[in-house]
């Protein structure tokens, strides 16, 4: 018998800009609510500016005005309709579960770790992009349970993720439609000494600009050029295990050396965002370099990166791409 289910969800906004809760559902009391000791900060958030795109305050704002001390209660016919409805969903039937860290090298904007409790002891799931077949209905029976939206569906439509979307290696698709790209924003910075986050280049596909490092004005073969590398070196794949395989396979030499993000922003305000602590995915020394080339510039900072990681890097980059 299922006796408690609690459900931690990180949403990742920029660099230092993130929400971590945790909600409990007790099926001895009948009651719903947040450890408020996990909560963030009310409605306050870092000021980074200038920013490619500010579609993520809203909803960072709202995640955490959302958590409350408020607690709320169902009575037994309403607990067994959900625990009749939550068995057939079989939600974590042949689930592989991720590896959860409270610190990982490579954070993506949505993360979760499920742990349910029962008579006969308990067990734990945790995901990142690999959501299970059912989560949308899970969210819903929750809904009518407590009586909001615990999963934060609503605002999952706004995160890349594949819950709502399909991520390929040529862009980021709703309904079988490709979404056209609003903006994208990179940075890179020293974390010792310390360094606030800041973006080195920003580009913004509606207003034809690119801002930072590099300034101009965007013509249709600058378009046509970002939009190839993104596509050729899997860019928007970065955020699945399968561009991962370097961080699992050995630690920066320096963990205090530099921290990067990377964000890009579709129609609809569909938010990809991916950050990293001195770790980087597989081809992202492969993506610097041609960068480096057509620039001059070593905007990805790739210098800064060992010579026993690069060697890494190019075996890695080199079984994906080739």
């Amino acid at each position: 018998m299922i006796e408690k289910i609690e459900i931690t969800q990180r949403f990742n906004f920029k660099r230092l800009n993130r929400h971590y809760e945790c909600f409990t559902i007790d099926f001895l009391t009948n009651t719903g609510y947040y450890k408020i000791s996990e909560r963030g900060s009310g409605d306050k958030f870092l000021f980074e500016s200038p920013l490619c795109d500010n579609s993520w305050i809203d909803i960072l704002v709202d995640l955490r005005k959302g958590m409350t001390s408020e607690i709320r209660t169902f009575d037994f016919e309403s607990a067994d309709r959900f625990l009749c409805d939550f068995e057939k969903l079989e939600l974590f039937k042949d689930f592989e579960s991720e590896r959860f860290l409270l610190f990982e090298k490579l954070e993506l904007i949505y993360s979760c770790v499920v742990i349910i409790y029962s008579t006969d002891g308990y067990q734990e799931f945790s995901f990142k992009n690999s959501f299970p077949k059912n989560w949308i209905r899970f969210g819903e029976i929750l809904h009518d349970l407590v009586g909001f939206d615990v999963l934060h569906l609503n605002y999952q439509r706004q995160f890349a993720t594949p819950l709502y979307h399909d991520i390929e290696r040529d862009g980021v698709y709703l309904d079988g439609e490709r979404l056209a790209l609003k903006t994208i924003e990179f940075g890179h910075y020293r974390t010792y000494p310390y360094d606030l986050p800041h973006p080195r280049l920003i580009v913004n596909f509606n207003d034809r600009v690119i801002d930072g490092y590099i300034e101009r004005d965007m013509t249709c073969d600058d378009e046509k050029l970002i939009l190839g590398l993104l596509e050729s070196h899997h860019v928007y794949s970065w955020i699945f295990a399968d561009y991962h395989r370097k961080s699992k396979q050995r630690d920066p030499d320096d963990l205090e050396g530099y921290d990067w993000y990377l964000e890009m922003v579709f129609e609809g305000d569909v938010i990809w965002h991916l950050f990293g602590y001195n770790e980087y995915p597989d081809t992202y020394v492969h993506l610097g370099r041609e960068i480096e080339e057509i620039t001059g510039m070593d905007l990805l900072e790739i210098e800064t990166i060992s010579s026993d990681d690069i060697e890494l890097f190019n075996r890695f980059a080199d079984e994906i791409l080739s």
